[in-house]
């Protein structure tokens, strides 16, 4: 891919990223764990480059991480509501006017456009990272003009990439892939921790599936629902079978209800908020992880789950197609098919699922570090810059 050249100010001929996110700390979900992992795979790649990162909505960063010399941060969180906005978007215009970066990349597409015009002006080449439903259906003419006139597009699934290319009728070439990666080091095989066995009265045999998930309303196509609505026919087979489903927030109402109304009080354990600490210990606590979703992006929580050694379930219909590699490492079934549901955990608790990789724990470990590793993910990123900046990192 060419990349495009432009003239800098003899003041500021110095290389530059700029990084626009739109947070990083304050709140942890799947964008914000990603985003790190690009800003540590820059920081041991290009470890002399001079990097911006402007951050929408933190108030400022932990005291231990990201601290090079050569990270300037601009935090926008202090600000409320409209004035917060201001900030931010001020902050990306008068930057990238003043220290003309050898190139942008905006960590949601929310903030393309502004790298569109400020491209139109300068000739500062961009990028975008895509995810999933914010990418999916686009209907802003300022954001396809963004899309079509960025450098190039990384997109965390082909899902998403396809997606884009078919809505949007985007050049295949202007797309590239990074897959979600994950941290090894905290997820491993472990035996089912008895501290977990004893808080939610579980014996050490009893079979034990796991969705870890928000609890939000706004989250409904996790897939929770069906699972629990699939445990009465599952129960049929696997009498003592228990779900727990961590996590927390404001639909949990709504599960405990559904959960009453099927009389699966004693079948299935709400955990609430569950710390990092322990995430590791819930993982391998279960017999299956299972989230048939039909809107993520990717999830992490698959390839951590794959980690520890365990069967994974997810649906069929987004980007968990990329995180279970098309079902080489797990079950794909339609996240609609409560029936489906119900009869491909039943295979695989019962140990009869045609997929033998799902039952050697340390050999599903392995392919999932091989596959989505932070030594993959950092090479791949090392090629995506490539254009711009020469890594100082073996590829």
């Amino acid at each position: 891919m060419q990349t495009i050249n432009f003239e800098k100010p003899k003041s500021a001929m110095t290389d530059s990223l700029h990084l626009w996110f739109p947070n990083l700390f304050e709140f942890k979900g799947g964008i914000q764990v990603y985003l790190q992992d690009v800003l540590q795979a820059i920081q041991e790649l290009l470890p002399n480059l001079s990097v911006s990162i402007l951050d929408n909505l933190d108030r400022n960063k932990p005291v231990d991480k990201f601290n090079s010399n050569n990270y300037l941060f601009t935090f926008s969180g202090s600000f409320p509501g409209f004035l917060r906005t201001l900030h931010f978007t001020f902050n990306l215009i008068l930057k990238a006017l003043i220290h003309r970066p050898n190139f942008i990349l905006c960590g949601h597409i929310n903030f393309a456009p502004i790298a569109f015009l400020l491209h139109r002006i300068t000739g500062i080449p961009y990028g975008i990272i895509v995810y999933g439903i914010d990418a999916w259906e686009i209907k802003s003419i300022w954001k396809i003009k963004a899309l079509y006139a960025a450098e190039k597009i990384i997109s965390i699934s082909s899902y998403t990439r396809d997606r884009l290319i078919n809505e949007q009728n985007l050049s295949p070439d202007k797309i590239e892939l990074l897959p979600v990666t994950f941290d090894a080091e905290r997820f491993k095989l472990s035996s089912k921790p008895n501290y977990l066995l004893e808080r939610y009265g579980l014996k050490p045999n009893q079979p034990v599936i796991l969705t870890v998930t928000r609890l939000s309303s706004d989250d409904g196509y996790k897939g929770y629902d069906q699972i629990i609505q699939a445990l009465p026919e599952i129960k049929h087979y696997i009498p003592d079978v228990h779900y727990i489903l961590a996590g927390k927030g404001d639909d949990q109402p709504r599960i405990e209800q559904l959960i009453a109304q099927l009389n699966l009080q004693d079948s299935v354990t709400l955990t609430g908020f569950v710390p990092d600490r322990e995430l590791c210990d819930h993982y391998n606590l279960c017999d299956v992880f299972a989230m048939p979703s039909k809107k993520e992006g990717f999830g992490i929580v698959y390839l951590e789950a794959l980690a520890c050694g365990k069967p994974v379930l997810g649906g069929n219909k987004d980007g968990a197609i990329d995180a279970l590699c098309h079902g080489e490492l797990g079950a794909l079934v339609n996240p609609d098919d409560v029936e489906e549901i119900s009869q491909i955990l039943i295979e695989i608790l019962q140990g009869v699922y045609p997929n033998s990789l799902m039952y050697q724990p340390e050999a599903l470990r392995q392919k999932v570090i091989d596959t989505f590793g932070f030594d993959r993910f950092q090479k791949t990123l090392a090629n995506h810059l490539d254009g711009h900046f020469k890594a100082t990192k073996n590829k």
